[in-house]
């Protein structure tokens, strides 16, 4: 029981030290939204640590897929000091579709300089982002403003939500009879989505918040499953 004790209490150490060490640095904004009307996007990168960090950056495809994106970023690697800001561009380099929204992944990598000090733990944290493209045909187009033309159904213990628009739809929370269902994601232009329902819900009022380009929550639309 003693040696368990010890374990448990070493473990509760560590943990306390990743922790700490993923505090890492800060990104500014939860999305980012490439305006098809600009010739780049970009975000901000800000290191508030008091260690300096390596920050290496990069564009995933939907799927997440190590497939080619129509995307470059500038700089893709380079020191963030202590106290530091960079802004990091985005640049459209490669076709992409012009007549709807297209969805792909934002990565940061922030990797810690060693330390030097013994028995201390370096953790390279990673953040995923959505980056949705945004063609200048759409310029003006709310997501919002499209919510209520989603169609919800039931297909077996999942509902399925239908996308007619051209626009992504991001879901802060879907709720059928008042439960909320767990982990809701998005639906893509012309294409379905599926969410497990919750145990003991067949059916009923569906309601719903949209997740705005600012990553801020919507008003609640209303539908029937």
């Amino acid at each position: 029981m003693y040696f368990l004790s010890k374990a448990l209490i070493a473990c509760v150490f560590l943990l306390a030290g990743i922790s700490e060490a993923t505090a890492g640095v800060v990104i500014g904004g939860t999305r980012v939204i490439y305006d098809g009307n600009k010739k780049e996007s970009s975000i901000s990168v800000t290191n508030p640590d008091t260690a300096p960090y390596l920050i290496q950056s990069w564009v995933e495809s939907q799927s997440g897929s190590a497939e080619k994106t129509p995307f470059i970023i500038t700089p893709p690697l380079y020191r963030l000091d202590k106290g530091q800001q960079n802004v990091e561009r985005i640049v459209l380099t490669g076709p992409v579709a012009e007549d709807k929204e297209s969805l792909y992944w934002l990565n940061i990598k922030s990797i810690p300089a060693a330390s030097r000090k013994d028995n201390t733990l370096q953790i390279a944290v990673k953040t995923r982002i959505k980056l949705i493209y945004r063609p200048a045909a759409l310029k003006g187009i709310i997501p919002e403003d499209l919510a209520d033309k989603l169609t919800w159904q039931r297909s077996g213990n999942q509902i399925q939500v239908t996308n007619p628009t051209n626009v992504v739809m991001n879901f802060n929370e879907i709720r059928v009879n008042g439960k909320k269902l767990e982990d809701v994601t998005y639906v893509l232009p012309g294409a379905s989505a599926r969410f497990d329902l919750p145990k003991g819900i067949t059916g009923g009022s569906v309601t719903f918040k949209i997740i705005n380009d600012y990553g801020g929550t919507g008003n609640v639309h209303n539908a029937t499953l």
